[in-house]
C-alpha cells in the first residue's frame, strides 16, 4: 500500500497542471533569458538550464518558488531571485513557460576523464554498505529522469550548478524533493563524491 501511495502521490504533484503554450512561453521567457539564456541552456554555470528539462518538473519548481515566497521559506522552495520572480506568474504563465523551455533541446556537456570510473560507479552502482542509492534507479542510465514520475533530467546540466543543489539537499537548504529522497541520498555523500558525481553527469547523453 505504501509503495501504490507513493506511485499516486508522484503522478499527482508532476503531472496535473494547465496546458503549457510554448508560443506563449517564448514571449513570457524573456526575462528568464538574463540567467538562463536566450535558448535556456544557461551560459553560467551556476544557473541551471532549462532546455530540455521535463515541462511538469518546471511547473513544480515555479510553483514551490512561489510558495517559498508567499510563505516566508517555510514551504516549497526558497531562492531570493527565483522566488522573487515566480510571485507575479499565473499557473497558465508557469505552465507556458515550462512548456517554451521543455521544447528546446539540452546542449551537450562533457564528463571530465578523470572522474568517469569513480562516478560510473556512484551513479550505477551506489554504495549499499553506506545506504547509498544509485542515482540510475531515479534518473535512469543516461540521466533523462522520467516525466510522469517528477524525477529531473540531470544528463547536461552544468556541474557547478547540480554541486550546489546537492549540497542544499544534504544541509536541508532546499528540501521540495518528495520524502526527503534526495536528502537521505546527498547527506551521505563525501564532499569528493558530490564533486565527483556533479561532474560525471554533465557527460550523460
Amino acid at each position: 500500500m505504501k509503495k501504490l501511495a507513493l506511485i499516486v502521490t508522484l503522478f499527482a504533484s508532476c503531472s496535473v497542471w494547465a496546458a503549457g503554450n510554448i508560443e506563449a512561453g517564448k514571449q513570457k521567457s524573456i526575462t528568464c533569458t538574463a540567467c538562463h539564456g536566450a535558448d535556456g541552456n544557461s551560459p553560467v554555470a551556476l544557473y541551471p538550464k532549462l532546455a530540455g528539462q521535463h515541462e511538469g518538473y518546471l511547473v513544480k519548481q515555479l510553483k514551490d518558488f512561489k510558495l517559498g515566497a508567499t510563505s516566508g521559506g517555510k514551504q516549497g522552495r526558497y531562492d531570493p531571485a527565483m522566488s522573487a520572480m515566480a510571485i507575479p506568474l499565473s499557473e497558465q504563465d508557469m505552465a507556458d513557460i515550462s512548456a517554451y523551455y521543455a521544447s528546446i533541446p539540452t546542449s551537450e556537456n562533457s564528463t571530465p576523464e578523470d572522474v568517469v570510473e569513480q562516478g560510473q560507479e556512484l551513479y550505477l552502482a551506489g554504495n549499499a554498505e553506506r545506504g547509498i542509492t544509485a542515482c540510475v534507479a531515479c534518473h535512469g542510465p543516461r540521466g533523462n529522469g522520467t516525466s510522469l514520475s517528477g524525477f529531473p533530467k540531470i544528463s547536461g546540466q552544468h556541474a557547478d550548478y547540480i554541486k550546489s543543489q546537492l549540497q542544499k539537499f544534504a544541509s536541508l537548504d532546499r528540501t521540495n524533493d518528495l520524502n526527503e529522497m534526495m536528502h537521505d541520498v546527498s547527506k551521505k555523500l563525501t564532499e569528493e563524491e558530490i564533486d565527483v558525481l556533479s561532474k560525471y553527469v554533465g557527460g550523460l547523453h
